[in-house]
């Protein structure tokens, strides 16, 4: 009827209100529980395991650190006591003054730079070709079928021994350097991109293609993000195998440059301690480099849950 209200709602008496149920009334003590105990005990836990993860790390640098101080008084004891000769094996003393003199004399610069232009040119060249041959073998059976056999037969070969093959055929230039290093650096980059990109399962694939996924889209959003982690470890293998073709070729060779060229010199004036000293630079050059690409890993695949790095 016009002008009539609603009544108003009349409230309950609390006598007559229904009973909770047990169960409802443990679930809000529970939720209630959930919402202090639990994450405080959460809280404390991932402290904990911070924590932990913090001393363990510290523990791993001191034990690096020992062990690299225990190499050298053993390094330093062997000459020195006489069990090795020491024109043959210089203590790190002598060693370091062979590095001193190495770095203070002016034509180091230019063999150091000689040797870095043909391990950045044969690392980046051999690097392409393993990533795209990688690719197209993972993407096209037909193709991993066919080259199969070729694959193993290549990857049997000891593979310095292409070093004499390869400067017979391209000469005595910095271009054989340059392919040694190709043909040592390439296959484990391939090797790791093929089998990366192979390990996406099937049934995620099956999903994406339901859902109108192109191939593109599939390489892209499900078979690369897997085989990042195998690949980025192929390309720290790679850089490292660089540096060896290069160096083996620059020794083979008898090259006038680089700092195969030294080691080979100073090892047949017996001057070892000049020797060493360009092997410990080869050394921290091929660290760095690894150091490099361990950081570009770790800020690109930061997904990826390493825990023996500490992450």
């Amino acid at each position: 009827m016009r002008g009539e209200t609603a009544p108003e709602p009349q409230r309950t008496p609390a006598a007559a209100r229904p009973e909770m149920p047990r169960q409802a009334a443990a679930t809000l003590d529970g939720g209630r529980a959930l919402g202090t105990r639990p994450l405080d005990e959460l809280e404390e836990r991932l402290l904990a395991s911070t924590t932990r993860r913090g001393s363990h790390r510290h523990a791993a640098k001191l034990i690096g650190v020992l062990t690299c101080l225990g190499l050298l008084v053993v390094w330093y004891l062997l000459p020195n006591l006489g069990l090795v000769d020491p024109l043959l094996l210089p203590d790190p003393v002598e060693t370091a003054k062979g590095f001193w003199a190495l770095v203070s004399a002016g034509f180091m610069l230019r063999h150091l730079q000689v040797t870095l232009t043909e391990v950045g040119l044969g690392f980046a060249i051999g690097a392409s070709l393993g990533f795209v041959l990688g690719t197209l073998l993972a993407v096209v059976p037909l193709l991993r079928k066919i080259w199969a056999p070729y694959i193993l037969a290549f990857q049997s070969l000891p593979k310095v021994v292409l070093a004499p093959l390869i400067i017979g055929a391209l000469g005595f230039g910095v271009e054989s350097k340059i392919a040694t290093a190709v043909a040592i650096c390439f296959f484990p980059l391939m090797i790791n991109t093929m089998v990366g990109l192979t390990l996406p399962a099937a049934e995620p694939m099956k999903l994406m293609r339901s859902l109108g996924a192109s191939r593109w889209q599939v390489y892209r959003k499900l078979r690369l993000p897997t085989a990042a982690p195998l690949v980025f470890v192929g390309i720290k293998h790679a850089a490292l195998l660089a540096f060896t073709g290069v160096l083996v070729a620059e020794i083979l060779v008898g090259s006038s440059e680089g700092l195969g060229r030294l080691v080979a010199v100073y090892n047949q004036q017996i001057r070892m301690n000049l020797a060493f000293a360009v092997v410990a630079i080869v050394a921290a050059m091929a660290v760095a480099a690894v150091m490099l690409f361990d950081y570009l890993d770790r800020r690109f695949i930061f997904w990826r849950e390493d825990k023996g790095a500490g992450r």
